[in-house]
C-alpha cells in the first residue's frame, strides 16, 4: 500500500474535476501541484507551477499530430498549443492518469482533457477514465476501454477532466482516494 505522504498529484488546477482531486487530496495530506502558464489563471493555486514559455516548447506538438490522434479539427490557435503543452507537463510527471470526462464512440475523451489520456496511451501509462455518462471507471487495455474499480498504485499520478463535473464524478473522485489511501 502507498504511503500518502510520499504520493504528488500533478494537475492544472481547473474548475471542475481538477479542482476537486486537488480539493480531496490536501484533505489527506497529499502532495499537490498545479501547471499553469502566465496569462492562464486556476481555481487553485496550491503549490503552483508556472511554466515559461521555453519549458512548454519541450511539450511542443504539432496541432496536425493532435488533429489526428484526437480525431478532431485543431487550428493554430496559441492559447490551445499552450494547454496542450501543459497538458504534457502534467502526464509527464504524473505515471498514473486519472480523468472524469465522457469516452466517446471512437475510443477517445472529449474535449481537451482527451489530450490527456492520447498522451497517457502514447507514454504507455495507466489511464483510468470515469465515465460521467456512464457512470463508470474504465481502464485502456489493449486497446479498448474495461470496466474497472482503479485505485492509486504509483506515488506520482494525474488527476484530470471536465470543467463541468457532475455529483457522481465528486463521488468517484471521493471513493478513488478513499480506496487507495
Amino acid at each position: 500500500m502507498l504511503i500518502k505522504e510520499n504520493c504528488t498529484l500533478y494537475s492544472g488546477g481547473l474548475q471542475g474535476a481538477e479542482s476537486y482531486f486537488g480539493e480531496v487530496a490536501e484533505k489527506l495530506g497529499i502532495k499537490e501541484v498545479n501547471f499553469t502558464f502566465v496569462g492562464r489563471t486556476p481555481n487553485r493555486d496550491r503549490n503552483l507551477v508556472v511554466i515559461s514559455d521555453e519549458e512548454l516548447s519541450r511539450g511542443d506538438i504539432s496541432m496536425e499530430l493532435a488533429s489526428k490522434m484526437m480525431k478532431r479539427n485543431y487550428y493554430e490557435a496559441e492559447k490551445l498549443r499552450k494547454i496542450l503543452q501543459v497538458i504534457f507537463h502534467m502526464v509527464n510527471n504524473g505515471h498514473q492518469i486519472f480523468v472524469v470526462g465522457t469516452i466517446q464512440d471512437d475510443n477517445t475523451v472529449k474535449g481537451g482533457t482527451g489530450w490527456a489520456v492520447e498522451l497517457a496511451k502514447l507514454f504507455n501509462r495507466p489511464i483510468h477514465v470515469y465515465g460521467q455518462v456512464r457512470k463508470g471507471w474504465f481502464t485502456w487495455r489493449d486497446g479498448a476501454w474495461h470496466d474497472d474499480e482503479p485505485r492509486i498504485e504509483h506515488e506520482t499520478f494525474v488527476g484530470s477532466g471536465t470543467r463541468h463535473l457532475t455529483e457522481d464524478g465528486r463521488k468517484a473522485i471521493e471513493k478513488l482516494f478513499t480506496d487507495s489511501f
